[in-house]
């Protein structure tokens, strides 16, 4: 399963426009991602209102995944492993949105 470990760094963590910018993202790459805190249960990282109130807090430890049998079509192992590294790079502020 394609998963990449990262941080929030806003300084709010994702809540409002963090957030926001984030679930745009994970939108725009069409894929099936889900986010949690270490040892806690995924939540859809397409929904605002579902990552808003998981409480990820800055510098809390995410994972991101995604589960191989939810790609369909074209999309690959690979392509998922990129957008998750992308994605951690919003995560991390460090990718101008």
């Amino acid at each position: 399963m394609p998963e990449q470990k990262t941080f929030v760094a806003a300084e709010i963590g994702l809540h409002a426009r963090a957030a926001a910018v984030f679930v745009r993202a994970v939108t725009e790459t069409g894929l099936p991602v889900t986010i949690r805190k270490h040892n806690g249960a995924p939540v859809d990282a397409r929904s605002l209102l579902e990552v808003m109130t998981e409480d990820f807090d800055q510098g809390c430890e995410v994972y991101l995944n995604i589960a191989p049998e939810d790609l369909s079509g074209d999309q690959t192992i690979p392509m998922a492993e990129r957008a998750l590294f992308a994605l951690s790079a919003v995560l991390e502020g460090t990718q101008a949105r």
